[in-house]
Parts: structure tokens; sequence; C-alpha cells
């Protein structure tokens, strides 16, 4: 059974690592103006969107080879709360097809705080720590 859990961890683990960091290449390549504009419409100093590179970058790498999971899951979470108050998503509110307004952010929160309770397993590059 434990193995399964582990196995879970890693698919969990690889799964929202590697589509956030999609979206952080694209902040990379791109910038991040748009998401600074966001930041200050919401009357915010722009410098709180660099914050935007540990959530979709940095905390996703961690999350990929499993090295700190569930400090780099927490500031996912983190991230996705932002994400969800910056991008001004009505998240009581479907979408015209019926789903969730803010599912994509949603998937990702819930994914990422799966992993902050699971830890990354035994298939992580490390887990003898509390934050593994």
């Amino acid at each position: 059974m434990n193995k399964n859990k582990d196995l879970g961890s890693l698919v969990t683990r690889l799964s929202v690592g590697i589509m956030m960091l999609l979206h952080g290449f694209a902040k990379i390549i791109e910038g991040i103006e748009p998401i600074q504009n966001m930041v200050i419409a919401k009357g915010l100093p722009s410098s709180i969107s660099l914050g935007v590179y540990m959530g979709e970058v940095i905390a996703p790498l961690l999350l990929i080879v499993g090295y700190r999971t569930r400090l780099a899951a927490l500031i996912l979470v983190l991230n996705c709360i932002a994400i969800m108050w910056i991008g001004d998503y009505s998240i009581l509110s479907l979408n015209k097809f019926g789903g969730w307004i803010a599912e994509l952010p949603g998937l990702f929160l819930f994914g990422a705080l799966s992993l902050f309770f699971m830890g990354g397993g035994k298939y992580a590059l490390s887990n003898n720590n509390k934050w593994d």
C-alpha cells in the first residue's frame, strides 16, 4: 500500500511541477509585465510580481526533483491563492460551460495542497526533513 502512496506522490509532483513550470517558462521568455499591471491595479507595489518566478519556476523545479516538497507545495499554494485574487476570479462563479471559473488555478492549488500534506514520498530527492 505504501508503494502506491509513494507512486501517487511522484505522479502528482511531476504533473503539478511540469505543468506549472511551463507557465514559468512563458514568464521567463515573455516577461511579467501583464502580471505587474494586475498587481499595480490592486494597489500593490509592482515588485510583488517578482514572486511569480518563485511560484512558477523555483517551486515547480523543487517539486519535480522532490526536494523540500512540502515547502515548494506551500509556495505553490500561496501562489495559486494570489493568482485567484490578483486575477479577479469570481471564485464562486461558473463559466459558460458550467465549469468553475477558477478551475485551472484551483487544480494547481489542490494538487499542491495534497503534496503539502503527503510529502514527496520515497521517490523524492530528499525525504528526511520536515519540509520534504
